[in-house]
């Protein structure tokens, strides 16, 4: 044992001395990630020392698993051992805020709320609305390429980023895009590194295109008989003209929440006309602001991502939504587990709750990937438990870009040391 230790302060001394101070400490039981608690944690203040760290670890061939707000680190394989734990809580700044362009650079480990709190200042904001937004930083959103209800107007992080700055395996920093929207040099580096779940290199910065805060907003909340006629309510309210910033479905039961988010008299007129469509096309509305609006968009997402159980990120066409929901409605109840649904009614990106036996829950997970045709779907395992995490792969079919994404994984980590078997397919 005091070999171990001695072994361990020789490395957190080495990591250091690499950084320029006193950035890492000895992992405890509370930073393990699936129970596995990391041999060292870094938290360096500036993106040169995270860099350094990097450097060492590369040298020294150590794994490293990043970690922001730690909002998705049940996502992915299991980790294994993790020598280590590269925090990037000590990059929280927002770097520049270039108001005048609708642009802003955000360091890493910022808290998305945070962020929209400071940029607020100028009645702007980043239209992101991930899970969690309240502890979910800007570097792990990105990596994921997380969004929200909102993605219905303002589209996921890689339709926003502009620029970024990363760290390599190696240590060595690149930058990619620019500063400005019009600026798109490097453009497809950012692109590639959003949604690479931290295997291709860790983010230092991010730049941003902003939009500007609303003045108002309402919401129509929609209450349906039966699911089939979600892709009714969906295709009025989108080819009525209106401009709603979230259409989104809850289910069971057969729901919907369409937000308007602008001047406040455009606001509540639209918010009005997509009520009466929804009643047209058979539903009850009613438009809700304000106390009750924030009361009812907190609920809809605590369907899902508010306790316990396996979480499943369902992509389909919408026009095969109504199919789908009728199939897990009968695939649920013959095997017994309990399901709610949320997520984009016009865009198909779905996310899925399942609680009941493991054996069944994998059933349900292989018998829906089944049915998705190649291109037309997917059902990829977000949240779950380790003995769901044996039972069945976690990202189901990739498609024929996989060896490709092999590829580019040597190309930028040929050691393997970052987030390793966390990506996709394993990467």
């Amino acid at each position: 044992m005091t070999e171990v230790v001695e072994l361990r302060d020789a490395l957190i001394g080495q990591i250091d001395a690499c950084a320029g101070g006193a950035v890492a400490r000895a992992g405890t039981d509370g930073d393990a990630v699936d129970g596995v608690v990391p041999g060292v944690i870094a938290e360096p203040g500036t993106p040169e020392a995270a860099a350094a760290v990097l450097a060492w670890a590369s040298e020294h061939g150590r794994s490293v698993v990043v970690r922001g707000g730690g909002t998705k680190l049940g996502w992915g394989a299991p980790a294994g051992s993790i020598d280590v734990l590269l925090s990037t809580r000590g990059l929280g700044a927002v770097e520049a805020h270039r108001h005048g362009d609708l642009t802003a650079t955000v360091q890493a480990g910022a808290v998305l709320a945070d962020v929209n709190a400071a940029l607020a200042a100028h009645r702007q904001w980043l239209p992101l609305d991930p899970p969690h937004a309240e502890r979910a930083t800007i570097g792990g959103i990105v990596a994921a390429n997380d969004s929200g209800p909102r993605r219905q107007r303002h589209g996921a992080p890689r339709d926003l980023i502009i620029g970024m700055t990363l760290a390599r395996a190696d240590g060595v920093t690149a930058k990619s895009g620019g500063i400005v929207v019009k600026n798109v040099a490097g453009y497809d580096l950012a692109r590639l590194l959003t949604g690479s779940f931290g295997c291709l290199g860790v983010i230092l910065t991010a730049t941003f295109k902003l939009a500007p805060a609303a003045e108002a907003s309402r919401t129509v909340r929609v209450t349906l008989s039966e699911a089939g006629q979600i892709d009714r309510v969906a295709a009025a309210l989108l080819a009525h003209g209106s401009t709603p910033s979230a259409v989104e479905l809850a289910w069971p039961p057969a729901a919907m929440l369409v937000r308007f988010e602008s001047a406040a008299t455009v606001a509540a007129e639209q918010a009005e006309q997509a009520a009466a469509l929804a009643r047209d096309a058979g539903g009850d509305a009613a438009v809700l602001a304000e106390a009750d609006e924030a009361e009812a968009w907190r609920r809809h997402e605590a369907r899902v991502f508010g306790g316990e159980g396996t979480i499943v990120k369902l992509v389909v066409l919408p026009s095969d939504l109504s199919a789908t929901l009728a199939w897990l409605d009968e695939a649920a109840r013959a095997q017994s587990l309990d399901c709610a649904l949320i997520g984009r009614a016009g865009l198909g990106v779905l996310y899925l709750r399942l609680a009941g036996p493991v054996s069944a829950q994998a059933s349900l997970v292989r018998s829906l990937r089944e049915r998705l045709d190649p291109g037309r779907g997917s059902a990829v395992i977000r949240q779950a438990e380790g003995e769901l995490r044996s039972l069945v792969d976690l990202w189901g079919p990739l498609g024929d870009g996989f060896p490709l994404m092999q590829q580019v994984k040597r190309r930028f980590d040929p050691g393997r040391i970052l987030n390793p078997g966390r990506g996709p397919g394993g990467l």
